[in-house]
């Protein structure tokens, strides 16, 4: 059980879902179609679809594409609901691009309008989980150059005398 334990802590999988590039590609059709002939309700729910998918990509530009998207509309977003989607996607966003600090203080204010929601919440599990194996790994790392330095030090003094 602690080998399990320690294994998943260290394997650094997260149980975010990935988007390919069918996905995006098909997301970015509806939106040239919506722009031609649909409301803007449908026009905004066909952005949100685009953003949902380029923020689960596994190509960073596209990830980066969906957090500048989000960017761009939260501050003209009203409805509470919505506010929740685009500050929950913002927060993947961040996630995927490895700004622990940035994801955590946007799935806080997501949690915020939504204290309960499973999915922010299991994102802000996530992230605490990469902070922390970050912050074990820095102090791993910290620790064998103090003690490579400690032993250096050591062999030079052993060959003086």
């Amino acid at each position: 059980m602690i080998v399990d334990s320690v294994g998943q802590f260290f394997s650094g999988k997260d149980h975010l879902p990935y988007c390919d590039s069918d996905i995006v590609a098909g997301c970015e059709r509806e939106v040239l179609e919506a722009e031609k002939k649909s409301s803007d309700e449908s026009m905004q729910e066909c952005l949100l679809r685009l953003s949902w998918a380029l923020v689960h990509s596994k190509h960073p530009q596209d990830v980066q594409r969906g957090i500048a998207m989000l960017e761009g509309s939260l501050p003209g977003t009203e409805d509470p609901l919505q506010q929740r989607e685009k500050l929950y996607l913002l927060a993947v966003g961040y996630f995927r691009n490895a700004d622990y600090s940035r994801s955590r203080d946007l799935v806080d204010r997501c949690l915020a309008i939504a204290p309960d929601w499973r999915q922010a919440v299991t994102l802000k599990k996530a992230i605490e989980d990469k902070i922390t194996k970050d912050g074990v790994i820095g102090l791993g790392i910290a620790a064998t150059a103090v003690g490579l330095i400690a032993g250096g030090i050591a062999a030079a003094v052993s060959r003086k005398k």
